[in-house]
């Protein structure tokens, strides 16, 4: 790691994926959308990579698309959780995003689903992960963006705002595309490219939207974060959140932001 930021509690995010491992496969379809996402990027680099890493595996949804699609002849499959990495088919590993065991250039591919804006040391992993590549490899990520769960948080903060005359951060901050651009040409990738894209995903109302995020385990893991929320603010924010953002056959609409990065290793 190259500082002591800690921002997120990283126990916390392993006993949360833990709990989430058991029923993952019926809430990942934002997973499986950026694997989607990353796989038909790679598609059209047109190479063929002999040993990939899935790097926050979950239940390896990414790597099993990389075999599907024959970019790859094999993948290891890496996870903070042991119940998740469990779930993959193929080589696996228990491994911290912010601390690799890898050995230098292992890879001709580094890949990851939705899993490194849980890293506190964001630069310090990717300089790793750059050293964890062979010479050309790529490396090719797919995270949450600034505007994701916008919608959530201001209703939340409104609600808060109102009833107690003060708001607690309930949210975990997402990164955007310029700093993580700026971030992959500071880690020594050639060739960095960051974009992103939005997506709406409709749900019943706010609680049915606050457990699908539970049942990811992707709750708020900020080590500073409020632990607690008020019942009446949490009605007061539904009610604001049906008003405002609500859709057309009745339910709400969340906003998510995916945010890919891209480099090339020298």
């Amino acid at each position: 790691m190259t500082h002591d930021i800690t921002i997120f509690d990283r126990n916390l995010i392993k006993q949360r994926r833990e709990k989430a491992a058991a029923d993952i496969n019926n809430h990942d379809f934002i997973i499986n959308h950026t694997s989607d996402y990353i796989v038909e990027r790679l598609v059209d680099m047109q190479e063929k990579y002999p040993l990939a890493l899935d790097l926050g595996c979950h239940s390896g949804q990414l790597g099993k698309k990389l075999i599907e699609n024959n970019i790859c002849d094999d993948v290891v499959y890496s996870d903070l959780s042991t119940k998740m990495v469990q779930q993959a088919e193929g080589l696996k590993i228990i491994a911290d995003e912010e601390f690799l065991p890898f050995a230098p250039r292992s890879f001709n591919l580094i890949a990851s689903s939705m899993s490194m804006h849980w890293v506190n040391d964001l630069p310090g992993s990717l300089l790793q992960i750059r050293k964890c590549l062979k010479a050309g490899g790529v490396f090719m990520a797919a995270i949450p963006g600034i505007d994701t769960l916008k919608e959530l948080r201001s209703c939340l903060m409104e609600a808060e705002m109102e009833l107690t005359g003060g708001i607690a951060p309930h949210i975990s901050p997402f990164a955007d595309v310029k700093t993580m651009g700026q971030l992959l040409q500071r880690a020594g990738f050639n060739k960095p490219v960051a974009d992103s894209e939005i997506l709406q995903v409709s749900y019943s109302d706010m609680f049915a939207l606050m457990h699908d995020i539970k049942k990811m385990g992707e709750q708020s893991a900020l080590i500073k974060r409020s632990r607690f929320i008020h019942q009446e603010v949490l009605k007061n924010a539904a009610a604001k959140y049906k008003e405002l953002y609500g859709s057309d056959d009745g339910g709400i609409l969340a906003t998510v932001e995916i945010i890919t990065i891209t480099g090339l290793a020298g």
